[in-house]
């Protein structure tokens, strides 16, 4: 239910087109959806402006499908993270709009996609190995309403790459630094831009890179200033972050 919505019913009560009983049952709906085992979050949009994501891995045929009608109920933006091909196929008979983005393995509800972005978004990569994390975070920014470059395999094994880029780079409002291996590549950003870094260590590395472990350290011990750090192939957590600070530095331009 969302405000809309909530005013229509209210707007009821008061000419008594419907019951008290009725309003507060309807109410009682607004902050989540109890499914039993599931409890889907229908008012995260009107609470932090981010649509609803529902991991998939894990999540059987019956809850895919109770959650996917509940959306086709509640019309809006929604993001499924790491979801197969079959469960897409599976969503889809229930929310036939529902797009696949294979690279980021994510199932996509954007009814309003031609909403003009705000704030440059630059999603850069260590190398091409990174860039399905890459992805989710450039995923995650633009349904944020950001406006997303990406910039990929520009690691820090041929510096020149990202060097010739430095037009993009100054320009960028938030840099998300996605990188395995060594993940020296956010802390190199850092050291040039002035804008926010959210670095993303992903599980791409041989044996001592220990499954993403090896970066993560990397960038929690980056000596420039101006990186935050996410879990590992954590790219949703890192594009809504970046998201949240674009935001912020759009509203305070609009109350300056």
């Amino acid at each position: 239910m969302d405000e809309r919505e909530l005013r229509l019913l209210a707007d009821r009560l008061r000419s008594e087109e419907i019951s008290i009983d009725t309003f507060v049952k309807s109410i009682k709906g607004l902050p989540f959806r109890d499914l039993g085992e599931v409890k889907l979050d229908t008012h995260r949009a009107l609470r932090n402006g981010f649509p609803e994501v529902i991991f998939c891995p894990g999540k059987s045929s019956h809850q895919l499908e109770r959650i996917a009608g509940v959306l086709a109920e509640k019309p809006g933006k929604a993001l499924f993270s790491r979801m197969s091909p079959e469960q897409h196929t599976l969503v889809s008979t229930i929310l036939p709009d529902i797009e696949y983005l294979p690279a980021p393995r994510m199932g996509r509800l954007w009814p309003d996609r031609c909403e003009p972005g705000r704030g440059l978004m630059l999603v850069v990569t260590g190398g091409s190995c990174d860039v399905p994390v890459a992805e989710e975070a450039a995923v995650t920014g633009e349904i944020m309403g950001c406006r997303v470059e990406r910039l990929f395999d520009v690691g820090v094994a041929g510096l020149h790459r990202l060097l010739a880029h430095l037009d993009m780079l100054f320009e960028a409002e938030a840099i998300v630094a996605v990188a395995g291996m060594d993940g020296a590549l956010p802390g190199v950003v850092a050291g040039i831009v002035n804008c926010p870094v959210v670095a993303v260590p992903t599980s791409v590395g041989y044996g001592a890179a220990l499954g993403g472990i090896g970066p993560l350290l990397t960038m929690l011990n980056s000596c420039a200033l101006g990186v935050s750090v996410v879990n590992i192939d954590n790219g949703i957590g890192a594009g809504y972050s970046a998201s949240l600070m674009i935001r912020k530095i759009h509203s305070s331009r609009q109350e300056g």
